[in-house]
């Protein structure tokens, strides 16, 4: 008897568990606020994970925006020709056509301040300086600069003018690229060479504001003549000048090193690549000023 009594007992426990777990379960499983289902915290934690992800993406892309915006806002700096333009419309019209100078320092690309100098007869010692900042004329007073040579010889011919900063940018930009030559700021001149020519003189300085490389540009037709370093390896008075016009073979120097046979190799490489970017960003200054560009 008390083996079956033990046998029915023990049955009797195990069937009576069941019973009093089952309500328990049902209670569980009928939705309770306490213990939710374990299935139905899966599409939040999902949803969670999806929302991370999309903050993450919109992060991202509002980063690139602003890169962007901060890219578009420093290209619309005003250039070398809005500045010239914001003289002839704000002093005299005649100044654009007895302009000496032109100089843009730490731009990026494009400086904030234009420093013009400028053939004036009325001015005491001949030179009158004008600055232009962000389109509105900051200083016009006689310059105590002095000019090279005669006023007649250092004036632009702004006929033969088809180069503006941006483009003198895009030229020394790319040569820089191509060189491996990094960069942070540009330093502009716009004057006339010996030969009476207008010529974009492009200085390329790090952050610390040391030059790493300077390139001339002729501002007619946009040949590259003269480089001082500009190609990576090259220190600053590394330099080749070419002044011949036109396609033009790479010229070698039997008294050159291999430092100097590699960058006045990479001078005529820089040659060819301007001449492409110059029929890319060409642009005649008197169309500008008629507003036919």
């Amino acid at each position: 008897m008390r083996g079956s009594y033990r046998g029915s007992g023990l049955k009797t426990r195990w069937a009576h568990r069941p019973q009093a777990r089952v309500p328990c379960c049902r209670k569980l499983h009928a939705g309770s606020v306490r213990f939710p289902d374990p299935n139905k915290n899966a599409k939040p934690a999902v949803d969670t994970k999806e929302k991370r992800v999309s903050i993450a993406k919109m992060v991202r892309i509002f980063a690139v925006l602003l890169l962007s915006a901060s890219a578009v806002f420093a290209q619309t700096k005003p250039t070398a020709y809005d500045a010239l333009r914001t003289v002839g419309n704000q002093v005299n019209r005649d100044f654009v056509n007895r302009v000496v100078s032109v100089t843009g320092v730490d731009g990026n690309p494009q400086p904030s301040t234009w420093r013009i100098l400028i053939d004036d007869p009325n001015a005491r010692g001949g030179i009158r300086e004008v600055e232009v900042t962000d389109g509105r004329i900051t200083s016009n007073r006689v310059s105590s600069h002095n000019v090279a040579g005669t006023s007649q010889g250092a004036t632009i011919n702004p006929a033969r003018l088809n180069l503006d900063s941006s483009g003198a940018y895009e030229v020394a930009s790319r040569t820089a690229d191509s060189s491996h030559v990094p960069f942070a700021l540009v330093s502009y001149t716009l004057r006339t060479n010996e030969r009476g020519d207008a010529t974009w003189v492009v200085t390329l300085q790090n952050q610390n504001r040391r030059p790493v490389g300077t390139i001339y540009i002729g501002a007619n037709k946009g040949t590259v003549t003269r480089t001082e370093g500009m190609f990576a390896g090259a220190p600053m008075d590394a330099v080749v000048e070419d002044r011949r016009e036109g396609d033009v073979g790479d010229e070698e120097r039997s008294g050159d090193n291999r430092i100097m046979r590699s960058v006045r190799h990479m001078f005529y490489r820089a040659r060819e690549q301007a001449q492409e970017t110059f029929k890319r960003v060409r642009h005649n200054f008197a169309d500008y000023i008629r507003g036919n560009d």
